[in-house]
């Protein structure tokens, strides 16, 4: 394998490796935090936590993508973009894990856009296909919307708990539940989840990104990414559940989400395409799940995630190999291949099994649990045992179709000459399914080291978490898994007229895919139409909507505000106050009445003249010096272009009058704001702090130029920037040659 291929493998199982080393700690109830300061004046630090939900996150993301990054090894092996993939896979996972240790809320968001980011490339990866990059775009989207609903959502949490620290926040019982900001709050996160996790109706973006190679759909489309919504939901757990509004937003959603999901996968032909439509049917479930602050419903929810990580991502890997070896995915056209690849074959039956939760897989466990939970949730446990019984049994009937009808079936030609794959495309898809099945005979490791701890995680205090049985008697749950079996068993064996069904019912109803087209469409169409009334092309124009905008927005609020108080005493205008203005109104006159250019700038620069005596008269002898300076620059560099540009001809009186208009309410709207400034005493808290700070932080005396060249040395570089590209441009301009007309 090549360096691009081994190297991926060595920094996740190293990461993996560090990870097992806090269980210890972690199952003993105590918690790492890792604080360092990012912007120590506003508070904020890059803080990272360890507790039992982000090392059970940890280690999933860790030691799964250490196997899909061994099996991307020998998957891509050859591919000229090897390289490339091996160095996105990498940062989607040191993203996701930021992600998840995050304890400060400004460094998750942070995490939780670059996992954005590495997923739209991982999804796109095959840029020269337009599926590919319509997918991927798609998912930026989708997204991306539910990033900025995050961004805004921690702004408003960091307003109301007064602090941007998950553990501090935690720690604040009802501080965001009692606060009138929550229902702001609490729809701006699920939104931010919602998308992320593709739950209804934003569940379209997932099946498409299975255009991405088979290692990404493995890796963040059933153990990772598509789980950083679900994680949201659990971390903010303790600090927005409770009410109503979480418990029927999430049962509503993820019941909905659920059973459609599961539906649709039975209709699907192309395993990969099924085994996209069951992870958002897991995503459903394990929404639903956190809806409850019952022990049993969380104690479900955290199992059940970890079992569907195994076996999908060992599930997605094992299509990989059979699309790979076999070059189709299609389960019409794979049948016999357990004789010729024996191990790909256990892999999948392994998997399939603990995926049809059939005992003693740890499958079984998570699903008497999640019928367990559900009938603890006392104003609507019909309801959600009877979208857990429906989406189970067809769970269990597409975990046959996937993991046991390619390798066994004999309902068509078997397939010759077919070979096993590689060792290194072996290890993940066999050792994620036999985790399935050891952790379901011996669960009680998995419970005492991670489930017992997430849980306590989840809900804010220890002890709540229920066990894990194999056999927990004969009960309600028991008789739901038996008629889970018996009605799945009966999906499956009428499972081609039923997608035949299916497919013809889907042919007659809408398509989620073609509105986001519509959608799409229509913001397009929007923004021409949007470009075609702005962008005209004339300076005047741009320059007259920026006056307009700014006179509007000054006068309304003054008017709306009824905000205007002028000084009750003014200070008497001596003579030579009064020869600047007249100085300031010849210039200003000048440039009105005149038709030459050269004149007009003339004029302008006598205007800026009078404002540098102005400085001068009032002890501001450093910004006059920078008010000449940057006169002349504007004159001679105006002057230069002038003399390429034709006369300045008569405008219409109708323009002249706008004009007018503007430039007079414009200054009447400044003056006033400007006497309004004087009519009361000033606020010297920032005048005091430079004072105070200038000489013994920044080493400078005057503090003009420190506030310029040290505390606001970013907005001074980008204002230099500004005058640059200005300049260049300006330099194009006066170099350029008329072109030829030709003959």
């Amino acid at each position: 394998m090549t360096p691009a291929g081994i190297i991926p493998v060595i920094i996740a199982g190293a990461l993996f490796v560090w990870l097992v080393q806090a269980l210890p700690v972690i199952a003993d109830g105590s918690s790492l935090r890792y604080v360092w300061p990012w912007v120590p004046t506003l508070g904020v630090n890059v803080s990272f936590l360890i507790d039992g939900l982000s090392l059970m996150f940890g280690l999933l993301i860790t030691g799964i993508g250490a196997l899909v990054m061994l099996y991307s090894a020998k998957y891509l092996a050859g591919h000229p973009q090897q390289a490339r993939f091996s160095l996105l896979l990498t940062s989607f996972m040191l993203a996701m894990l930021g992600l998840v240790m995050a304890d400060n809320l400004l460094s998750l968001f942070v995490f939780w856009e670059l996992t954005t980011i590495t997923s739209y490339l991982l999804i796109g990866f095959n840029h020269d296909s337009a599926k590919s990059r319509r997918s991927a775009l798609q998912a930026l989207l989708v997204t991306g919307v539910g990033g900025l609903a995050l961004l805004a959502a921690i702004i408003l949490i960091g307003t109301v708990a007064g602090t941007f620290e998950l553990s501090e926040i935690r720690a604040m019982p009802g501080v965001l539940t009692q606060s009138t900001l929550y229902l702001p709050i609490l729809i701006l996160v699920l939104l931010a989840a919602f998308t992320k996790s593709a739950q209804m109706p934003f569940h379209f973006w997932l099946p498409n990104a299975m255009a991405a190679p088979t290692p990404v759909s493995a890796y963040l489309h059933s153990a990772t990414m598509v789980k950083a919504g679900i994680y949201l939901m659990a971390r903010t757990h303790s600090s927005l559940s409770g009410t109503d509004v979480w418990l029927w937003t999430l049962t509503i959603a993820g019941a909905a989400t659920m059973v459609f999901a599961s539906v649709i996968a039975l209709r699907q032909t192309d395993l990969k395409q099924a085994l996209a439509y069951t992870t958002l049917m897991a995503l459903g479930a394990l929404t639903l799940l956190l809806a409850n602050d019952s022990g049993y419903a969380i104690t479900a929810a955290v199992t059940f995630l970890m079992v569907h990580s195994f076996y999908k991502a060992s599930l997605f890997l094992v299509v990989g190999i059979l699309d790979h070896q076999t070059g189709t995915r299609e389960t019409t056209k794979l049948f016999g291949l357990g004789r010729t690849m024996p191990v790909t074959a256990t892999a999948a039956v392994l998997a399939g099994l603990s995926m049809a939760g059939i005992p003693p897989f740890l499958g079984f466990i998570a699903k008497e649990l999640s019928y367990a939970g559900s009938l603890e949730v006392a104003s609507s446990a019909m309801f959600v045992a009877g979208a857990f019984l429906v989406a189970s049994a067809l769970m269990f009937a597409i975990g046959g179709i996937v993991g046991f009808r390619p390798f066994f079936s004999k309902a068509g030609p078997r397939m010759e000459g077919i070979k096993e794959a590689k060792w290194p495309m072996l290890v993940g898809p066999l050792l994620l399914a036999f985790l399935g099945a050891g952790f379901g005979i011996f669960p009680g490791l998995l419970e005492v080291y991670l489930v017992d701890p997430t849980v306590a995680a989840i809900l804010g205090e220890p002890g709540l978490a229920k066990p894990l049985h194999l056999w927990a008697g004969f009960n309600l749950p028991l008789a739901l898994s038996v008629a889970t079996f018996v009605i799945g068993y009966a999906i499956y064996a009428f499972a081609t007229p039923l997608r035949a069904l299916l497919v013809r019912l889907g042919d007659r109803s809408p398509s989620f895919d073609n509105g986001w087209d519509t959608l799409l469409a229509g913001v397009l169409a929007g923004a021409k139409w949007q470009t075609r009334v702005i962008q005209t092309g004339q300076l005047r124009f741009y320059i007259m909507v920026t006056f307009i905008t700014t006179l509007v927005a000054l006068a309304g609020t003054m008017v709306f505000r009824q905000a205007v108080t002028l000084p009750v005493a003014w200070s008497p205008v001596g003579l030579t106050d009064w020869l600047v203005f007249g100085l300031v109104l010849v210039g200003t006159g000048l440039t009105i009445v005149t038709q030459s250019r050269i004149t007009a700038i003339a004029g302008l620069g006598v205007v800026g003249i009078g404002i540098a005596l102005i400085f001068v008269l009032y002890s501001a002898p450093d910004v006059a010096i920078t008010q000449l300076l940057v006169e002349t620059l504007i004159v001679v560099l105006f002057a230069a272009a002038a003399l390429r540009l034709p006369r300045l001809g008569a405008e219409p009186l109708n323009e002249r009058w706008l004009d007018a208009v503007v430039a007079i309410g414009l200054g009447v709207s400044v003056s006033l704001i400007l006497l309004m400034s004087t009519a009361g005493p000033i606020d010297r808290s920032l005048t005091d702090f430079f004072e105070a700070s200038s000489y013994p932080d920044a080493f400078g005396q005057n503090i003009v130029n420190v506030i310029l060249v040290d505390f606001r040395a970013l907005d001074t570089f980008g204002e230099i920037a500004v005058v640059l590209v200005a300049a260049i441009g300006i330099f194009a301009l006066l170099r350029s040659k008329p072109e030829k007309d030709e003959a």
